[in-house]
C-alpha cells in the first residue's frame, strides 16, 4: 500500500518553505537582528535600527526627550 502522496513528495522532496524567511544582514548596536530592507543608521561606526534610535540617544549620548 502507498502512502499519500502528499506524504510521498515530503519524504522526496523535504518539507516545503510555508513561509520564505527574510535575509538577514546584521545585528545592531542592542542585539537586534536587523533584516534586509529595515531602516539603520550609522554613528561612530555602530550600526542602529531606526526603532532603536531613540533609545540610543538616550542610553548612550544622554539625550532627554520632552514634550513642549
Amino acid at each position: 500500500m502507498r502512502d499519500h502522496p502528499v506524504v510521498e513528495q515530503i519524504q522526496k522532496n523535504g518539507f516545503p518553505n510555508m513561509v520564505a524567511q527574510p535575509e538577514h544582514a546584521g545585528i545592531d548596536y542592542f542585539g537586534f537582528e536587523i533584516l534586509n530592507g529595515d531602516c539603520i543608521v550609522e554613528y561612530g561606526g555602530e550600526i542602529i535600527l531606526k526603532e532603536n534610535l531613540e533609545r540610543f540617544l538616550q542610553e548612550e549620548l544622554g539625550f532627554n526627550f520632552k514634550t513642549a
